[in-house]
């Protein structure tokens, strides 16, 4: 289930369909949610419609069945700016030594085509950010906000009942259990755990 605003998925959804009237072998886009918030140096640190379209780029070499990047996922080659020229997106300079050709930017015909949906979207970020920057100090988001969330890629200690742990991105855990192998038991962020301890030992005194 999506987790992301309605209004805000809605106008996702929406500027997706118009690069996909354009490109009709776009996929859809399952999960809005995967890219509110996101940062990734290798693909553009906040959302906006110029990177939705370098997003709209993965998805039609996927469908292509095309390599486009390597090291990860890190370094964006030059079959990814082929196809980022189709859609509008312009690499002016020599390749980055880390991140080869990530940092496009939309040309002049890719700004008249998008214009109207690039600034509904844009509405849409700030009346999101304006309603999530509304938390006070009595508000309590639980465990995964305090630690971090997939945006800021902060990875936290998860440890289970028989004592393994791993290092997971907090919202990728809030999303369903990851179960330990083991014990069977679901990993928890090690405060939430010790926390559960804590009071299951004071219900029993």
């Amino acid at each position: 289930m999506s987790t992301t605003p309605p209004v805000l998925a809605a106008e996702l959804a929406h500027a997706w369909a118009d690069i996909q009237r354009h490109h009709p072998e776009l996929p859809d886009l399952a999960a809005p949610e995967s890219l509110i918030g996101e940062s990734s140096s290798a693909c553009g640190h906040e959302l906006s419609f110029e990177r939705l379209l370098h997003e709209a780029v993965h998805g039609i070499a996927a469908a292509r069945g095309v390599r486009d990047t390597s090291r990860a996922g890190r370094y964006h080659n030059r079959r990814f700016l082929a196809i980022a020229e189709e859609l509008g997106l312009d690499h002016a300079e020599d390749p980055h030594p880390s991140s080869g050709f990530s940092l496009v930017t939309m040309n002049a015909e890719a700004r008249r085509r998008y214009r109207p949906t690039a600034e509904r979207l844009q509405r849409a970020l700030k009346a999101h950010l304006a309603a999530t920057a509304t938390d006070t100090k009595r508000s309590f988001r639980g465990p995964a906000a305090r630690h971090g969330s997939s945006g800021g890629g902060v990875r936290v200690k998860a440890v289970c009942e028989c004592g393994r742990n791993v290092r997971v991105v907090p919202s990728v855990l809030a999303q369903a259990p990851i179960m330990c192998g083991a014990c069977k038991k679901p990993f928890q962020i090690a405060e939430t755990a010790v926390a559960g301890k804590t009071m299951a030992v004071a219900a029993s005194v």
